[in-house]
């Protein structure tokens, strides 16, 4: 069985090109605003929050989005969202990414940039994740017959602050989705 919504939910993704933020009252949005920059989600993120606390101070949770993204974006937000609940005591809620884009489609993949000329993506079936989440290129999803959104086949997509939101009730990621390697490894594995 689900969590019922605390009251005041601050929603946090930065699985993206997009910093996003959000503020719930239940589920009525008291304040929502983003910043497009891939690297500038460490500088976006505070003033974003500053923002949302001006019209809220009181949180009671904190949802944060843990990917699929680029290691440094994804970890800001992570941190951050971490951080914040833990300094004011409260819980906080991982959810993927992915599943905070909408589609109005009954099956359909979803893909965001992972860089180096590759896609973050999943596969839904009537809103609900079925496959993945995965990292590959976007021409090894041709033999795929649902239609395709996002980064390499439409104009890119942003996980709705207001699906994260829902998608908290029903499940809690504790770890962040990193689906490669890093391209940093210590002294002594390198050959």
């Amino acid at each position: 069985m689900g969590r019922v919504h605390p009251l005041n939910s601050l929603v946090i993704d930065t699985s993206t090109t997009r910093t996003s933020c959000a503020l719930f009252n239940v589920s009525e949005l008291l304040f929502e605003g983003h910043h497009d920059g891939a690297i500038e989600h460490a500088e976006a993120l505070p003033k974003l929050v500053a923002e949302a606390l001006k019209i809220e101070e009181k949180i009671d949770q904190v949802v944060i989005g843990m990917g699929p993204g680029p290691f440094t974006g994804l970890r800001v937000g992570i941190v951050f969202g971490q951080t914040f609940a833990t300094a004011r005591n409260i819980s906080w809620v991982g959810v993927c990414s992915l599943d905070g884009i909408d589609i109005d489609s009954q099956s359909y993949i979803v893909a965001t940039d992972a860089r180096r000329k590759e896609i973050y993506w999943a596969h839904y079936q009537d809103g609900e994740r079925v496959e993945g989440p995965f990292v590959g290129k976007s021409e090894e999803l041709a033999t795929k017959l649902e239609k395709k959104f996002g980064f390499g086949f439409t104009e890119p997509l942003y996980p709705s602050p207001h699906l994260l939101l829902a998608k908290s009730i029903s499940m809690n990621f504790r770890e962040p989705f990193y689906l490669r390697r890093p391209d940093a490894v210590p002294t002594s594995e390198r050959s």
